[in-house]
């Protein structure tokens, strides 16, 4: 027997960071959540409480005077953020995805511009790949970028993108050869600012949930950018994006467990305090076995997230399957949950007087963005065939 199998567990640190990030969010965040919700406005209030904890983009390393944290103590950032406000928690969450193709494959000089003001809270960065005929099929993208003297000239319509017009920078994915042999060896990636001449977002869609972030088309119209602006050598933009989604599929699974873990938090209360036939409904059985499957599902679901994160921080290979997987099950359990959460408070669950319907509104995203899950199982079944 390995005598240090005894160590697995979470360190200090990052049993000390959820403490002060529930702290945080209980006090600054949930008291906003319904009404952020209801006025599908941008939680304000949440973005300036997590800029002065030092929330905001944990993920960004000390080198450019961020926090550096673990991939791991990221995902409990965000979980705990979606414990009680899932358009939140999509702060930190799209801060990493918007960055980690820099990250990744930027130029000393491209992150020394973008990553600081990431960290200091100033800014905020949204990823732009998809498209209204690009969605799953990433490669058949149309937004074109055409190097013109030393800039580049970008021109089409990115949809679906998160926190558009509050963020600073974009981490856009254009095609800069069409010609290419195989068409995501055409794709390059590069990085947008708000004020380029030629960039522009449009109105607001209209969702099912996560009404707090907003989401919006970003247009290009002869977009001119510096020629130093692009990530990595041009035909590599998708090989980047593809990693991207390696590094940030567990935060999608931890904002899963956060919004189930909340459900389940807030269905244990109600049932608790809930009278029926005199006594309280906790007290039957039918009742007290949903939690458990509530609990173990949600328990289940936080280590696969874990442990996706942790082989993602250590650079391990081939971790495509357990990173689909952890988005896939936490996202499919954070759904199952929070109906169940509603069930569980019978009519008043599926009322605005509760917080367990908006959660189960929230969590159906999960199983959709970044990566249908249906995708996730494609990416799956590919590796176990591929052993």
């Amino acid at each position: 027997m390995n005598p240090s199998f005894g160590t697995y567990q979470l360190a200090e640190e990052h049993e000390a960071l959820r403490e002060a990030v529930r702290s945080l969010a209980e006090k600054e965040i949930k008291p906003f959540a319904a009404e952020v919700d209801e006025n599908e406005r941008f939680p304000v209030e949440a973005h300036n409480a997590l800029v002065k904890s030092g929330f905001a983009a944990v993920h960004v390393p000390e080198s450019y005077d961020g926090q550096g944290a673990d991939s791991v103590a990221t995902c409990i950032v965000i979980e705990e953020i979606a414990r009680v406000c899932a358009s939140s928690s999509l702060i930190p969450a799209v801060n990493k995805l918007g960055t980690m193709p820099i990250l990744l494959s930027a130029s000393e000089e491209l992150k020394q511009l973008v990553m600081p003001s990431i960290a200091s809270g100033e800014a905020m960065a949204s990823y732009a790949l998809s498209e209204r005929e690009a969605g799953s099929d990433t490669a058949s993208m149309r937004t074109r970028a055409v190097l013109s003297g030393d800039e580049w000239v970008l021109n089409g319509t990115k949809c679906w993108i998160t926190n558009a017009g509050e963020s600073t920078w974009y981490t856009v994915m254009a095609v800069t050869d069409p010609n290419a042999a195989k068409k995501s060896a055409g794709i390059s990636a590069f990085v947008v600012h708000k004020d380029d001449p030629g960039f522009s977002v449009g109105p607001k869609e209209r969702k099912l949930g996560i009404k707090g972030s907003p989401t919006r088309e970003i247009y290009f119209e002869n977009c001119t950018i510096p020629a130093n602006r692009i990530i990595g050598e041009p035909g590599t933009g998708l090989k980047t994006a593809l990693k991207t989604l390696d590094h940030t599929r567990p935060t999608i699974g931890a904002q899963a467990v956060g919004i189930a873990q909340g459900a389940l938090d807030a269905a244990v209360a109600y049932v608790k305090d809930r009278k029926q036939f005199g006594k309280s409904i906790s007290d039957f059985q039918g009742v007290q076995f949903m939690l458990a499957d509530m609990a173990m599902k949600i328990e289940a679901a936080r280590h696969m997230v874990y442990v996706a994160a942790a082989k993602a921080e250590r650079g391990e290979p081939n971790i495509g399957f357990i990173t689909a997987a952890a988005k896939c099950f936490a996202s499919d359990v954070a759904m199952e949950v929070t109906t169940d959460a509603v069930q569980l408070f019978g009519g008043a669950g599926y009322t605005r007087d509760f917080p367990v319907e908006r959660m189960m509104r929230d969590a159906k995203i999960t199983q959709i963005y970044e990566g249908t899950n249906q995708i996730q199982r494609v990416v799956m079944s590919r590796a176990v065939l591929n052993g």
